[in-house]
């Protein structure tokens, strides 16, 4: 049996847009939410979907959208990016920190059965774990404004799951890989390569070949959250989820491998940023695992590298 309505927040962002998409299939109603009201990047299921005008980092504005509809979920997926946060720690806090209070408040007023969370694992950025693999219960110190309002929002999570009854639950997003992809800052890299290839330019890594980092498909993705909401409360345990792609970790010269099978003549080189290096490696010195995603409720990526590459190019 469909879901009547759930309610995706920062709906017309990347991850959002493709969520809704999804999320077509399975609920009779998604009400796409986003700051401005507009239906940019849904224009093709526009009349599949209501667009609702709201500001999650306005509490008047959330209890506004949550009475109105009464989802039976929400998917919180909005949120400021992270050079943004940094840039305007105040605005940032507030959009992403109450903004999340705000979302799990409405929830418990208005009897909203669930909310699946958008977390990231910059959760675990400027800590030190003693652990030999990053997993879910490793060390937490992020440093950045917005690894710190998405751990706060993992942690009100958790209060009001256990104080209130409120089935929350999250996913730690690596880097999400797609056409369309809106990654600013220190990893922005990584897209780059495959876009600009596609695009016929020359792009230059601020990277090392080695480097590592953590990707998923933005596919991927979204189904890693219908997945979970759709598990059964009883084995959701871990409550906030370290969800990865293709282990172990790519390098970047694992990514150009790909690219140049698909486009050989592709101009890519490398001019190495020292102090962007130094702060990759650092939250990257060790490998990360998903063992208590795949162990409770049966998380399993599906794209390799390559396979991103070849989506990203056909798309």
């Amino acid at each position: 049996m469909k879901e009547s309505a759930v309610l995706v927040t920062g709906a017309t962002g990347f991850i959002g847009s493709h969520l809704v998409r999804q999320l077509l299939r399975k609920v009779e109603k998604v009400i796409a939410s986003n700051v401005s009201g507009s239906s940019r990047y849904l224009e093709d299921v526009r009349d599949q979907v209501e667009i609702a005008r709201a500001d999650i980092g306005s509490f008047t504005d959330v209890l506004r959208l949550v009475e109105a509809y009464k989802p039976s979920t929400i998917y919180h997926i909005g949120a400021m990016l992270a050079p943004a946060c940094d840039d305007n720690p105040e605005a940032g806090i507030q959009a992403n920190a109450m903004g999340t209070y705000y979302i799990l408040e409405a929830a418990r007023l208005f009897g909203v059965r669930q909310v699946i969370f958008a977390s990231s694992m910059s959760v675990f950025s400027g800590a030190y774990s003693t652990d030999p693999a990053i997993h879910d219960f490793s060390v937490t110190r992020p440093d950045f404004v917005y690894g710190a309002a998405k751990l706060f929002s993992e942690n009100m999570g958790l209060f009001y799951k256990r104080k209130y009854g409120l089935d929350y639950r999250g996913i730690r997003l690596p880097n999400v890989i797609g056409p369309g992809a809106i990654t600013h800052g220190y990893l922005e890299y990584f897209n780059k390569t495959i876009e600009e290839s596609a695009r016929g330019n020359a792009y230059t890594v601020y990277v090392g070949p080695q480097t590592r980092i953590p990707v998923i498909h933005i596919q991927d993705a979204v189904r890693a959250f219908i997945e979970l909401a759709s598990a059964p409360l009883a084995q959701i345990q871990t409550v906030n989820y370290i969800i990865l792609g293709p282990t172990p970790l790519p390098t970047h010269a694992d990514l150009v491998t790909a690219v140049r099978a698909k486009i050989p003549g592709a101009r890519i080189d490398y001019k190495i940023n020292e102090p962007v290096q130094k702060l990759i490696d650092s939250v990257t010195a060790k490998p990360y695992e998903d063992s208590f995603a795949r162990k409770e409720w049966g998380w399993r990526h599906q794209y390799s590298l390559p396979e991103m590459v070849d989506s990203f190019l056909k798309e």
